[in-house]
């Protein structure tokens, strides 16, 4: 009796486990594939582009968790613990607080859509090949240190913990775009520039809309 390299058998008597090897699988647990991601990330990608995950597993596993997080995080930070400044601290109100966390996560969900739409539209433009649902794993999966290190600015230095968490996300982008994408080596420079400069003027635009919205439910 034999089995395939892929693990699928084709005989009679398969013993259980052969039903579970891995054929197409499931990504791993949310923070299993943080984990990776932020620790060996260069063989991660590679495990990455070979999962077959649908875009609703990917929102509902890993994308909505994080964005989720990264919401809470900034009402715990606004309306919570406030901001300090000379002549005392800020808090927001809670309500306001909630309404905005919410606005935040919604626009996280879009934004990350958005992000992908930008990576696939440009894969041709720097040789690389388009494909829309390995374009938006790239931008759930590169954009993981940024929302974790919105519960860096409860830290000294938060805002430089921030920002090194940005840069290596965009360390993250880099070293995914080959190999999601198939971009040669000598374009991935041009091609991470590229969509770190429409990621920023996106994130502009979503915080205009978000501080738009709460000032909206802070009036009333």
């Amino acid at each position: 009796m034999s089995y395939p390299i892929d693990g699928r058998y084709r005989g009679a008597r398969a013993p259980l486990a052969q039903y579970s090897a891995p054929l197409a699988q499931d990504p791993p647990l949310c923070i299993e594939r943080i984990r990776s991601m932020l620790l060996s990330p260069k063989s991660e990608w590679t495990v990455i582009a070979t999962e077959p995950t649908s875009v609703g597993r990917l929102y509902a596993s890993y994308v909505a968790p994080l964005a989720a997080f990264a919401a809470v995080m900034s009402f715990i930070r606004m309306s919570i613990i406030g901001v300090s400044l000379p002549s005392g601290t800020i808090r927001t109100p809670v309500t306001s607080g909630l309404v905005s966390a919410g606005v935040t996560f919604v626009l996280g969900l879009f934004g990350l859509f958005l992000v992908g739409l930008i990576i696939n539209m440009l894969a041709s433009t720097f040789a690389g090949r388009n494909n829309s649902r390995q374009a938006l794993q790239t931008a759930a999966y590169a954009l993981t240190p940024a929302w974790l290190g919105t519960a860096l600015t409860f830290l000294p230095l938060g805002t430089l913990l921030q920002l090194a968490a940005g840069i290596y996300g965009i360390y993250l982008l880099y070293l995914g775009l080959p190999v999601m994408m198939r971009t040669p080596r000598d374009r991935v420079g041009g091609y991470t520039v590229a969509v770190v400069v429409c990621t920023i003027l996106l994130g502009i635009l979503f915080a205009a809309v978000g501080a738009i919205l709460g000032g909206a439910v802070g009036v009333r």
